[in-house]
């Protein structure tokens, strides 16, 4: 991806693309394998290959890193402003962004961001301003740390995973973890802060996921492309 495609890496006479994808992450324990801006670079990793596919009318934005992660704030490091917060920075800044681009995607790397993004996308549809919301998922994936995030971090950032071998947490559905998880949090669920299991997790694995995440994403920005039209 060219320098010019990433708006913050970008100089201002350079800025001519129709479409922004803003990349919305989170600062949160991702189990002791998986680095605290996981969601962040998934993000960004989804965000920039649809650009990519999308061509030369559409940029991606600097992430936003902070999002709603209070399940998580048992664990050392995770930092979490809230849905509330989150929905007022993503008002403000769509409506900025919205002065050079016409239509705007809000690319998810997080579950928790979800009420803030709807309540944020309830405000800007009332104001006429073109902007959807991807939240890309794996279906079939676990909940939080592990085989899935593992893969994609393996395809993104081998670097930043740690071992193997990774340990096993919580493996049962998040459905049935849902009333734990509200009441005591991730670190009452599990100590390790991992939802699932890592095992048999790969950067093949990893390249495939994120193959259908972009693919997950693209229809999302080609609608926003022709509302705005």
């Amino acid at each position: 991806m060219t320098g010019s495609a990433r708006l913050g890496t970008a100089y201002w006479p350079e800025v001519q693309a129709s479409t922004l994808l803003v990349p919305l992450g989170s600062v949160e324990q991702h189990g002791p394998h998986l680095p605290l801006d996981t969601d962040t670079r998934i993000a960004v990793a989804v965000a920039t290959r649809a650009a990519t596919a999308a061509g030369a009318d559409t940029m991606v934005a600097p992430a936003l890193a902070y999002g709603a992660s209070g399940e998580h704030e048992g664990f050392p490091g995770t930092i979490s402003i809230g849905s509330t917060a989150l929905s007022t920075v993503l008002i403000e800044l769509v409506r900025s962004a919205t002065r050079t681009f016409p239509r705007l995607v809000l690319v998810s790397g997080h579950g928790g961001n979800l009420d803030g993004v709807r309540t944020a996308l309830q405000a800007l549809h009332a104001e006429s301003r073109t902007v959807v919301a991807c939240f890309p998922a794996v279906p079939g994936g676990d909940a939080h740390a592990g085989r899935t995030e593992t893969s994609l971090l393996l395809a993104i950032a081998p670097h930043v995973v740690r071992g193997p071998p990774w340990i096993i947490g919580a493996t049962e559905p998040l459905a049935g973890l849902m009333p734990r998880l509200r009441s005591e949090g991730v670190a009452g669920v599990s100590p390790s802060g991992v939802l699932g299991n890592p095992a048999g997790a790969s950067a093949a694995e990893g390249e495939r996921l994120l193959d259908r995440l972009v693919e997950h994403l693209l229809p999302l920005a080609y609608a926003a492309r022709h509302r705005a039209s």
